[in-house]
């Protein structure tokens, strides 16, 4: 906004006209949000918060950034979005992979869901608003079932059946839906997203964001 203002003498965000100042919103508003590689603040954060806090720190705390990327979509640099976005995606995939902490496992899932939302929303914001929707009503049932339930690691999900016969099976369906498997719900926005690439000749991205994909279901598994 200050750069903006000095270049245009306007505070308005709405109408960034200077390249570096389109630039500067989009990476402040993608270290708020935790995308690569600005997101080493969020599963360290999110290792030390109880399961409270972390449910609102991975819904409610993104909702402010993502509606002002959902506003001034058509002001921000795509380039940036794009490759930022693609990177989360992937930083999300392999970050999850040999964690046994759930906390760390839904940061990186965190990541990999918005770098979703960051990569299409400069093609669709009603595909970026459908991801985050779809991403807030998996994620809360998911982090209060945790809550419930004691689960703290991967290894406490396995005695969770005799605890909890009712909740572990709801936990597992929620990690599995986040990470997209067909046919749960998660898996739709992924599929139109994809679908969305596709058309526009971004053939290569889309096989980007399903081979992370891939990685995020093996460590869900």
């Amino acid at each position: 906004s200050v750069m903006n203002a000095q270049t245009t003498g306007q505070w308005s965000i709405l109408q960034l006209e200077d390249p570096l100042a389109q630039t500067l919103l989009t990476m402040a508003l993608a270290m708020k949000l935790g995308l690569a590689p600005a997101h080493f603040w969020l599963p360290e954060v999110l290792q030390g918060s109880s399961f409270k806090t972390g449910l609102i720190i991975i819904t409610w705390q993104k909702l402010a950034p993502m509606t002002l990327l959902l506003l001034t979509w058509n002001q921000a640099s795509m380039l940036t979005l794009t490759m930022m976005g693609s990177l989360s995606v992937i930083v999300g995939g392999l970050g999850g992979l040999n964690q046994t902490q759930l906390r760390k496992i839904i940061a990186f899932s965190s990541i990999a869901h918005l770098g979703w939302m960051a990569t299409i929303i400069t093609k669709s914001n009603k595909l970026a608003l459908l991801n985050l929707t779809m991403y807030i009503l998996i994620s809360t049932p998911m982090m209060l079932s945790l809550i419930f339930s004691s689960t703290k690691t991967t290894q406490d999900l396995t005695t969770t059946w005799t605890t909890s016969p009712m909740l572990a099976p709801l936990t597992m369906m929620t990690l599995l839906s986040l990470g997209g498997l067909p046919p749960l719900s998660g898996f739709m926005p992924k599929w139109l997203t994809l679908e969305e690439l596709l058309t526009q000749n971004m053939a290569l991205l889309a096989t980007v964001l399903a081979m992370s994909t891939l990685l995020s279901l093996f460590f869900y598994l």
